[in-house]
């Protein structure tokens, strides 16, 4: 299986810094090289710094910021961890609010800032992007070209960090994961050795960095393939809480992800509740690929009598103007914790009544548990609780199948919901406690879906994987991904990583 990987040069070769095991890598690229490195005092480094979603990753603080601009200089900086044993980090967003992903405390931080590239062919749609672009910049520099890419759904959210995690898009159910449409990678690999993987060239490696994260290297341009794309509708219906339109957007959402067949039709459902009940909204986020939705295609979210709306955005618009509109969500200096379950649906062929095991499961239970444990964290300075419910429909599974391996290996047998879990707050001394509160918020979906499972009401044998992109950091990606997506992952990475610079000194899940 690794045959084209054992080609890759100077795999295990310690470089010839190697005398230098004690160096401190800031001061030996600013000495021996012309790349940029900046410090605590300077503009550059406070501005990166705090350009975190969460504070807690803000206040974590690395001895430098290093900011290359090619492959070559990547290689350098790589080249000069070699010689010594800090930790580091690897930026680009910085969306995971998890501390020490993207972040780094005494140790240099590698920001891809200036790798913020775009290059189209206008005619085959095919791009060279650079993980220092976030998703509002790609749409920007894309407007008026035709094309688009398959990006996530805030447009602050860096394109790096989103396609190693896969990447769940409004046109996933059309194109599959981000990462689907990625057709070869330009990779520094934990030695300095720059590859590209593709189809052909390592292909066990390619399909690795599709869900793998941050274990194999520092990708440097993403060749991808984008598609054809005029004005698009989109916006926000955002309703008032009451436990009747609780029961409809929820029995909604569950019809939307099993019986919608337009696939340039998606919606993310949220909830969200702030501090002492100041709010207790529904805030819906509709997207259709193309300026006018046929008129039944949300009509479960707008026709069914759902109490309670109070504002509707939603119109035709550019794609980039979605992607900016997005960045509301963002909260500037808040602590933030974010968390994921994955939950098959009560199919429509059930034998029981698919409305009843809706309610159940989806009211009932995983929305009733969240708000009970959420109503306990209300008194918490500047909280902030959502839950958000976004359709995983098996075409999903099977587009992203259709484009390219890779590590998720989502099975297209069952129609599923990927559940996103936020806490944000303001007191950095709230994090203990509101860990313990993350932990029973996704633990109780989870022990509730297990039991559902084991009851019948849920199918037993469907495949649950973590969503990287969502994950917190004690939930355990990689041993909920197939034993062969794990082993492949494992293998990879002693491959391509022997000596564990990036396995041992960096943050993230490893295989």
């Amino acid at each position: 299986m690794l045959n084209l990987l054992r080609s890759i040069p100077l795999l295990g070769v310690v470089p010839l810094f190697a005398s230098a095991v004690l160096g401190d890598t800031c001061s030996e690229v600013s000495l021996n090289t012309d790349i940029e490195v900046t410090s605590p005092l300077d503009v550059s480094y406070l501005n990166e710094q705090k350009d975190y979603w969460s504070a807690s990753c803000s206040a974590l603080k690395p001895s430098c910021i290093i900011f290359p601009r090619s492959a070559a200089e990547v290689s350098a900086v790589i080249k000069i961890l070699n010689t010594n044993n800090e930790k580091f980090a690897i930026k680009s967003g910085g969306h995971s609010p998890n501390n020490y992903f993207s972040s780094v405390d005494g140790g240099p931080l590698i920001s891809t800032q200036r790798l913020d590239h775009l290059n189209l062919d206008p005619t085959t749609g095919v791009a060279d992007l650079g993980p220092g672009n976030r998703l509002d910049e790609i749409g920007a520099k894309l407007q008026g070209t035709g094309w688009t890419f398959v990006g996530g759904r805030i447009g602050n959210t860096g394109s790096g960090g989103l396609m190693l995690g896969g990447g769940l898009s409004y046109m996933s159910a059309q194109y599959g994961w981000s990462a689907s449409s990625v057709i070869e990678y330009e990779l520094v690999l934990p030695n300095g050795t720059v590859v590209y993987p593709s189809s052909t060239a390592h292909p066990s490696l390619w399909r690795a960095l599709k869900g793998g994260g941050n274990n194999f290297g520092v990708v440097t341009n993403y060749k991808l393939q984008t598609y054809r794309q005029g004005l698009v509708y989109g916006g926000n219906l955002v309703y008032l809480r009451t436990p009747e339109t609780d029961r409809k957007i929820l029995r909604a959402v569950r019809d939307f992800t099993e019986f919608n067949t337009d696939d340039r039709a998606a919606v993310i459902v949220t909830a969200e509740r702030a501090q002492v009940n100041l709010v207790d909204t529904w805030i819906l986020f509709l997207f259709y690929d193309g300026p006018t939705p046929p008129a039944d295609t949300f009509k479960n979210f707008t026709s069914n009598g759902i109490p309670g709306l109070i504002t509707n955005t939603a119109r035709t618009r550019t794609y980039a103007d979605l992607m900016a509109l997005s960045n509301w969500v963002v909260l500037r200096g808040f602590q933030v914790m974010i968390a994921t379950e994955t939950v098959p649906i009560p199919s429509s062929s059930s034998s029981s009544s698919s409305s009843a095991l809706s309610d159940e499961i989806l009211w009932q239970g995983i929305h009733s548990h969240w708000r009970n444990i959420s109503t306990t964290t209300l008194a918490v300075p500047g909280i902030v609780a959502s839950i958000a419910y976004q359709p995983f429909p098996r075409r999903i599974a099977a587009a992203a199948r259709a484009k390219s391996p890779d590590l998720i290996d989502a099975d297209p047998d069952a129609d599923k919901l990927i559940i996103e879990l936020n806490y944000a707050f303001l007191n950095p001394g709230d994090y203990a406690a509101m860990d313990g509160k993350m932990q029973a918020t996704y633990g109780g979906i989870r022990e509730r879906v297990l039991a559902w499972q084991a009851e019948g009401k849920l199918p037993g044998d469907v495949y649950l994987p973590v969503f990287m992109n969502y994950g917190y950091f004690r939930q355990d990606y990689f041993g909920r991904l197939k034993s062969g997506s794990r082993r492949l992952a494992r293998e990879v990475a002693e491959a391509v990583d022997p000596l564990g610079v990036f396995r041992g000194r960096t943050g993230g899940w490893k295989p």
